[in-house]
This record gives structure tokens, sequence and C-alpha cells, in this order.
């Protein structure tokens, strides 16, 4: 090969390595579409076929317009009781057809800075029924003396009966 012949070929190797390094920095500042960001649904898991309140303040409109009790549960993602009480709750087709039904359901992972959806403390899981007047309804509880409103999976029969009873209770009261 000659002289010129590699000094042609060089040239190109140069315009061919600045067209690829240009071709790189074009695409590198292209903007990727953005992954959306999942939105996890208001039921949390408890429930897909419930209509849930989105916060504590809408649950109470929705509550004084519907004339039904709140059912307000309390519970963390990350507990294991929260997460064990769900599955029953999901799984149990009474709860599930008397939320639907017959209550404005709240579900809340956070505290709502309401002190009176914590009439013995700040524990989960915890479920409490509100009545239309907005009184939270201290005689229906659960049936352990240390924490009044906390149910367990085994439980889901005197979670049935105290719906029954907020059900019941209101229709009198009206």
């Amino acid at each position: 090969m000659s002289d010129s012949s590699l000094k042609g070929q060089g040239a190109m190797l140069r315009w061919v390595l600045f067209a690829l390094l240009i071709g790189i920095c074009a695409s590198a500042g292209e903007q990727k579409p953005k992954k959306k960001v999942k939105t996890q649904p208001l039921s949390r898991g408890w429930g897909g076929g419930i209509s849930w309140a989105k916060t504590y303040k809408d649950a109470l409109s929705q509550m004084t317009k519907s004339r039904k009790p709140l059912m307000v549960i309390h519970h963390k993602d990350n507990c294991p009781y929260s997460q064990a009480l769900k599955k029953a709750f999901v799984a149990d087709k009474t709860i599930q057809k008397m939320a639907k039904e017959d209550f404005i359901m709240l579900n809340l992972v956070e505290e709502s800075g309401d002190k009176n959806l914590a009439p013995d403390g700040y524990y989960v899981p915890r479920i409490l029924f509100i009545d239309p007047s907005k009184t939270v309804r201290a005689d229906i509880t659960g049936k352990y003396s240390n924490r009044h409103y906390t149910y367990k999976p085994s439980d889901m029969k005197d979670l049935v009966k105290n719906m029954e009873k907020a059900k019941v209770l209101l229709h009198s009261e009206l």
C-alpha cells in the first residue's frame, strides 16, 4: 500500500469515528420515556370491589350524605399482623359484601390526626365504626381487653357480628 492510500484510509477512519461519536452523543441526550409510577388503588388490597374513601374528611362527608356507618381500618403495609388480617378480610365473602353495600369504607396507613380514632392507643391493625353523627362507636369492639379495636384473622365472625351491630344500631338510632 502506498502512503497516500494509507492517509486516505486514516482520514476515512477518523470521519467514521467522528460520526460514531456524534451518534453516541446524540442518543445519550435523548430522553427515555419515564416509567409510569404505579399508584396504589385506594383499596390497598382490602377489597377491589369496594368503594373506598380517599381521606378521612372525604369518608365523613360520604357518611353524612349516605347515612351509612363508616368503618375505618388502620393498618401498616409492612406489619405482618395487618397483612394477615387483610388476607382474612378479603377472603370473607360476607365481610366483603357488607363492606361494599352497607358501609362507607376507609383504610388508613397513616394516622388521620383525629385522636378520636385512637380511643385506646395508636396500634395496628385496628378497626373502628363511626355512626353518621360522627361518633366513634366505643361499644363496638373486638374481644381483646388490651386492644379493644383489634381483630385477628381468626376473629372474622366477631367482625361480621360487629358490622351487623353497627348497621342495626344505625337504623334504630335514626
